[in-house]
Protein backbone atom coordinates (compact mmCIF):
# COMPACT_ATOMS: atom_id res chain seq x y z
CA UNK A 1 0.00 0.00 0.00
CA UNK A 2 1.08 3.50 -0.42
CA UNK A 3 -0.28 7.33 -0.50
CA UNK A 4 -1.96 7.08 -3.57
CA UNK A 5 -3.82 3.60 -2.11
CA UNK A 6 -4.45 5.45 0.82
CA UNK A 7 -6.21 8.67 -0.62
CA UNK A 8 -8.58 6.20 -2.54
CA UNK A 9 -9.79 3.96 0.48
CA UNK A 10 -10.13 7.67 2.20
CA UNK A 11 -11.88 9.00 -0.65
CA UNK A 12 -14.46 5.42 -0.67
CA UNK A 13 -14.97 5.97 2.99
CA UNK A 14 -15.90 9.75 2.36
CA UNK A 15 -18.30 8.77 -0.69
CA UNK A 16 -20.24 6.03 1.30
CA UNK A 17 -20.23 7.22 5.00
CA UNK A 18 -20.67 11.22 4.24
CA UNK A 19 -23.04 13.08 1.98
CA UNK A 20 -21.91 15.94 -0.13
CA UNK A 21 -21.42 18.57 1.72
CA UNK A 22 -21.02 21.74 -0.35
CA UNK A 23 -20.14 24.27 2.63
CA UNK A 24 -17.38 21.95 3.72
CA UNK A 25 -16.11 21.91 -0.53
CA UNK A 26 -16.28 25.57 -0.29
CA UNK A 27 -14.04 26.31 2.61
CA UNK A 28 -11.56 23.48 0.96
CA UNK A 29 -11.31 25.87 -2.31
CA UNK A 30 -11.62 29.30 -0.53
CA UNK A 31 -8.21 27.76 1.44
CA UNK A 32 -6.40 27.07 -1.90
CA UNK A 33 -7.84 30.54 -3.61
CA UNK A 34 -6.07 32.56 -0.66
CA UNK A 35 -3.31 30.92 -0.92
CA UNK A 36 -3.32 29.18 2.46
CA UNK A 37 -1.18 25.69 2.73
CA UNK A 38 -3.26 22.53 2.18
CA UNK A 39 -2.58 21.51 5.96
CA UNK A 40 -6.19 21.21 6.86
CA UNK A 41 -7.22 17.51 8.53
CA UNK A 42 -8.73 15.34 5.92
CA UNK A 43 -12.66 15.47 5.67
CA UNK A 44 -12.74 11.97 7.05
CA UNK A 45 -10.97 13.64 9.83
CA UNK A 46 -13.14 16.43 10.24
CA UNK A 47 -15.49 14.24 10.63
CA UNK A 48 -14.18 12.27 13.42
CA UNK A 49 -13.30 15.50 15.38
CA UNK A 50 -17.20 16.40 14.91
CA UNK A 51 -18.03 12.59 16.38
CA UNK A 52 -15.86 13.17 19.47
CA UNK A 53 -17.38 16.00 20.01
CA UNK A 54 -20.56 14.98 19.68
CA UNK A 55 -19.85 11.85 21.72
CA UNK A 56 -18.55 13.53 24.47
CA UNK A 57 -21.17 16.57 24.45
CA UNK A 58 -19.02 19.10 24.08
CA UNK A 59 -20.45 22.61 24.69
CA UNK A 60 -17.42 24.95 24.86
CA UNK A 61 -14.41 24.21 22.87
CA UNK A 62 -10.96 26.04 22.41
CA UNK A 63 -9.35 25.07 19.71
CA UNK A 64 -5.33 26.36 19.09
CA UNK A 65 -4.71 26.95 14.94
CA UNK A 66 -7.59 27.56 12.77
CA UNK A 67 -6.06 27.91 9.68
CA UNK A 68 -8.82 28.57 7.23
CA UNK A 69 -11.57 27.49 9.65
CA UNK A 70 -12.30 23.95 8.26
CA UNK A 71 -11.83 22.09 11.55
CA UNK A 72 -13.54 24.71 13.28
CA UNK A 73 -16.37 24.52 11.38
CA UNK A 74 -16.40 20.96 12.00
CA UNK A 75 -16.51 21.11 15.52
CA UNK A 76 -18.77 24.12 15.78
CA UNK A 77 -21.09 21.84 13.67
CA UNK A 78 -21.22 19.31 17.13
CA UNK A 79 -22.45 21.76 19.70
CA UNK A 80 -25.95 22.81 21.05
CA UNK A 81 -27.50 25.30 19.92
CA UNK A 82 -26.22 27.48 23.00
CA UNK A 83 -22.13 26.13 22.42
CA UNK A 84 -19.17 28.07 21.74
CA UNK A 85 -16.11 27.65 20.00
CA UNK A 86 -12.72 29.66 20.44
CA UNK A 87 -10.34 29.60 17.73
CA UNK A 88 -7.08 31.00 18.32
CA UNK A 89 -4.95 31.41 14.90
CA UNK A 90 -1.70 33.24 14.45
CA UNK A 91 -2.24 34.88 10.79
CA UNK A 92 -4.07 37.39 10.46
CA UNK A 93 -4.33 36.52 6.84
CA UNK A 94 -5.28 33.27 7.56
CA UNK A 95 -8.09 34.61 10.29
CA UNK A 96 -9.58 36.76 7.69
CA UNK A 97 -10.20 33.85 5.02
CA UNK A 98 -11.36 31.62 7.79
CA UNK A 99 -14.17 34.73 9.27
CA UNK A 100 -15.27 34.82 5.65
CA UNK A 101 -15.33 30.59 5.70
CA UNK A 102 -17.33 30.80 8.96
CA UNK A 103 -19.88 33.30 8.19
CA UNK A 104 -20.94 31.17 4.96
CA UNK A 105 -21.25 28.17 7.01
CA UNK A 106 -23.84 30.10 9.43
CA UNK A 107 -21.64 29.71 12.23
CA UNK A 108 -20.35 33.36 13.46
CA UNK A 109 -22.86 33.32 16.37
CA UNK A 110 -20.69 30.43 17.26
CA UNK A 111 -17.47 30.66 16.75
CA UNK A 112 -15.34 33.63 18.16
CA UNK A 113 -11.59 33.92 16.08
CA UNK A 114 -8.96 35.47 18.30
CA UNK A 115 -6.00 36.46 16.42
CA UNK A 116 -2.37 36.85 17.71
CA UNK A 117 0.19 34.33 19.13
CA UNK A 118 -1.30 31.68 20.81
CA UNK A 119 1.18 31.99 23.56
CA UNK A 120 -0.58 35.14 24.38
CA UNK A 121 -4.06 34.51 24.09
CA UNK A 122 -4.22 31.66 26.26
CA UNK A 123 -3.29 33.56 29.27
CA UNK A 124 -6.31 35.84 28.50
CA UNK A 125 -8.99 33.32 28.41
CA UNK A 126 -10.38 33.24 31.55
CA UNK A 127 -10.60 36.98 32.66
CA UNK A 128 -12.94 36.71 29.34
CA UNK A 129 -14.74 34.35 30.59
CA UNK A 130 -13.65 30.77 29.49
CA UNK A 131 -13.01 28.89 32.80
CA UNK A 132 -12.80 25.62 31.18
CA UNK A 133 -13.74 23.58 27.97
CA UNK A 134 -15.37 20.18 27.59
CA UNK A 135 -13.12 19.65 24.17
CA UNK A 136 -9.49 20.94 23.23
CA UNK A 137 -8.10 20.63 19.93
CA UNK A 138 -4.47 21.58 19.39
CA UNK A 139 -3.13 21.69 15.71
CA UNK A 140 -0.53 24.44 15.43
CA UNK A 141 3.13 25.24 15.56
CA UNK A 142 4.62 21.99 16.59
CA UNK A 143 7.87 23.23 18.85
CA UNK A 144 5.39 24.87 20.83
CA UNK A 145 3.31 21.76 21.92
CA UNK A 146 4.08 21.09 24.80
CA UNK A 147 3.56 24.88 26.21
CA UNK A 148 -0.17 24.05 24.37
CA UNK A 149 -0.38 21.04 26.71
CA UNK A 150 0.44 23.01 29.50
CA UNK A 151 -2.26 25.41 29.09
CA UNK A 152 -4.36 22.96 27.62
CA UNK A 153 -4.53 21.47 31.22
CA UNK A 154 -5.15 24.93 32.89
CA UNK A 155 -7.98 25.16 30.64
CA UNK A 156 -9.33 21.74 31.28
CA UNK A 157 -11.47 19.97 33.92
CA UNK A 158 -12.11 16.32 34.89
CA UNK A 159 -13.18 14.89 31.66
CA UNK A 160 -12.05 17.56 29.50
CA UNK A 161 -11.52 15.89 26.13
CA UNK A 162 -7.77 17.08 24.34
CA UNK A 163 -6.73 16.12 20.40
CA UNK A 164 -3.40 17.02 19.18
CA UNK A 165 -2.31 16.25 15.79
CA UNK A 166 0.50 15.56 13.29
CA UNK A 167 2.30 13.72 16.41
CA UNK A 168 3.71 11.00 13.45
CA UNK A 169 5.00 12.60 11.13
CA UNK A 170 5.91 9.91 8.26
CA UNK A 171 7.13 8.31 11.18
CA UNK A 172 10.33 10.55 12.24
CA UNK A 173 9.05 10.68 15.89
CA UNK A 174 10.86 8.04 16.49
CA UNK A 175 14.36 9.68 15.53
CA UNK A 176 15.93 10.95 18.36
CA UNK A 177 19.06 12.34 17.07
CA UNK A 178 16.42 14.42 14.80
CA UNK A 179 17.30 18.44 14.25
CA UNK A 180 14.06 18.97 12.89
CA UNK A 181 12.59 21.83 15.04
CA UNK A 182 8.79 19.95 14.60
CA UNK A 183 10.13 16.81 14.88
CA UNK A 184 11.69 17.85 18.29
CA UNK A 185 9.41 19.94 19.25
CA UNK A 186 6.62 16.59 18.95
CA UNK A 187 9.31 14.30 20.51
CA UNK A 188 9.33 16.92 23.90
CA UNK A 189 5.95 16.85 23.75
CA UNK A 190 5.33 13.17 23.65
CA UNK A 191 7.73 12.93 26.95
CA UNK A 192 5.90 15.52 28.91
CA UNK A 193 2.53 13.88 28.54
CA UNK A 194 4.44 10.85 29.09
CA UNK A 195 5.56 11.94 32.75
CA UNK A 196 1.82 14.28 33.08
CA UNK A 197 -0.14 12.57 36.11
CA UNK A 198 -3.67 14.62 35.33
CA UNK A 199 -4.40 12.91 31.58
CA UNK A 200 -4.89 9.58 30.35
CA UNK A 201 -3.32 9.78 27.25
CA UNK A 202 -2.56 7.46 24.02
CA UNK A 203 -1.08 8.23 20.37
CA UNK A 204 -3.17 6.67 17.26
CA UNK A 205 -1.51 6.56 14.02
CA UNK A 206 -2.94 7.23 10.44
CA UNK A 207 -2.59 6.94 6.69
CA UNK A 208 -5.07 8.57 4.22
CA UNK A 209 -5.27 11.69 2.09
CA UNK A 210 -2.75 13.26 4.29
CA UNK A 211 -0.17 10.78 4.10
CA UNK A 212 1.44 9.05 7.17
CA UNK A 213 0.33 10.62 10.39
CA UNK A 214 -1.49 10.35 13.86
CA UNK A 215 -2.83 12.08 16.58
CA UNK A 216 -2.61 11.83 20.54
CA UNK A 217 -6.06 11.56 22.14
CA UNK A 218 -6.35 12.13 25.94
CA UNK A 219 -8.63 12.41 28.91
CA UNK A 220 -8.39 14.86 31.94
CA UNK A 221 -8.57 13.17 35.16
Amino acid sequence: MNIFSWNDVDIYFSSKLQKSDPIMNSILEANAKAGLPAIDVSPNQGKLLYLIAKLKGAKNILEIGTLGGYSSVWLARALPEDGHLVTLEFSEKHAEVANENIRNAGLENQIDIMVGPALETLPTLKKKGFSSFDLIFIDADKPNNSEYLNWALELSKPGTVIIVDNVVLNGEVIEDDTEDSIVKGIRQFIDLLSKESRIDSTAIQTVGAKGYDGFVLGVVK
